[in-house]
């Protein structure tokens, strides 16, 4: 059954062979949050918005800048995988615009970015603006874009972007799994995705890999693991190293990334995952490690090219110039997924967006949304 925003029966998690279904709150409240959700909320939005955009040379120097390379092609691959010419694109936890190049080269007809961290939004809209300090100007974008600061994971955004739906591809990189802090902000991120692509639309994404972290955490002496790059911690109330199927949300360590990451997460089960999305008319197209997507991916010339024009990947050890191993063992935790809104497709109800959103987006352009 398609769900939306509206109220759902009472019903149980049984183990993943069964299909379990899922229990949210009753009622109006089925969408509010608690003040401590909303806390780890606002400090994952400080992390973000405290980092500062790098300059080139900066960002030569992170100890993992070939991981962000390898990152930034198995994003590309995913948009080039799933985007055609003149798509209208929902990009969630935005961030600081960092994909915009990606989804201009795509040759999409319109961008609407969202994200928790002003600062981001702030970055993201000078990066457009092509004013972005430390970063060589470039040409112009040449799609219309539309940003926001809000929480994706707490706001109803169907009546945001009434106007702007639907929309031919969401994507949301590294930060699904902040939604899994509840199963209310995991249902309602998964509400808005589903509210607004248009069917056969694609929701594509990465995300911790929940199968690997509980595997490290399990082969660890203690609760914490990591290298030379990061460390995962997990608090005592996980000491048994037992999840139970019936509490899948919630689910908290700690994860630190030399240079890019130092904030509460959440696991995500991904057969939990596929299942609630299915409750919201999504089907799996596919789901793999990184490890195994960009095996896959280097057997196809084009993006083979792309990567060695990126730097990002080699054998690790004589040549300094490629992803160390430690680097590739981050790259482990993740996993891509790519999600299809049930349906047949009609592209041409997104025909008629372009004239939204502007070419040069000012402060006062930004919207900011909230519950309160």
């Amino acid at each position: 059954m398609k769900r939306g925003y509206q109220q759902s029966p009472s019903t149980s998690f049984g183990p993943p062979h069964s299909k379990p279904r899922h229990d949210p709150p009753q009622g109006d409240g089925q969408f509010l949050e608690d003040e401590s959700t909303k806390s780890y909320a606002r400090k994952v939005a400080d992390h973000y918005s405290a980092r500062s955009n790098q300059t080139l040379e900066e960002r030569e120097a992170s100890p993992i800048i070939h991981l962000k390379k390898l990152n930034n092609w198995i994003k590309s691959v995913l948009i080039q995988l799933h985007t055609r010419r003149g798509d209208a694109v929902l990009d969630l936890a935005c961030g600081k615009g960092g994909d915009l190049i990606k989804w201009d080269k795509a040759k999409i007809g319109y961008y609407v970015g969202i994200d928790i961290a002003e600062g981001s939004i702030k970055d993201c809209r000078r990066r457009y603006n092509g004013d972005t300090d430390g970063h060589q100007r470039r040409k112009k974008f040449t799609f219309p874009a539309r940003l926001i600061c809000g929480d994706c994971y707490e706001v109803r955004l169907d009546k945001v972007l009434a106007d702007d739906a639907p929309f031919d591809i969401c994507s949301c990189q590294f930060a699904l799994h902040y939604s899994w802090s509840t199963e209310t902000r995991a249902r309602k991120a998964l509400a808005n995705v589903s509210a607004l692509l248009r069917p056969g639309g694609f929701f594509i994404g990465t995300m911790p890999d929940a199968n690997v972290l509980i595997k490290k955490l399990r082969e660890a002496e203690g609760l914490t693991f990591g290298n030379s790059v990061y460390w995962v911690r997990f608090d005592e109330e996980f000491s048994s190293k037992k999840f139970k199927s019936s509490s899948p949300f919630g689910i908290k360590y700690t994860f630190h990334l030399e240079d890019a990451v130092d904030c509460p997460e959440w696991i995500v089960p991904f057969h939990i995952f596929k299942s609630l999305a299915e409750e919201y008319d999504f089907e799996l197209v596919f789901a793999k490690n990184s490890h195994e997507f960009v095996h896959e991916q280097m057997k196809k010339p084009d993006f083979l090219e792309l990567l060695r024009r990126l730097g990002a990947l080699g054998d690790g050890n004589q040549d300094q110039g490629t992803l160390s191993p430690d680097e590739w063992e981050v790259a482990y935790l993740y996993m891509t997924f790519v999600l299809r809104k049930r349906g047949q497709s009609d592209k041409t109800k997104a025909v008629g967006r372009r004239d939204r959103g502007w070419m040069h987006i000012s402060e006062e352009d930004i919207l900011y949304i909230s519950n309160e």
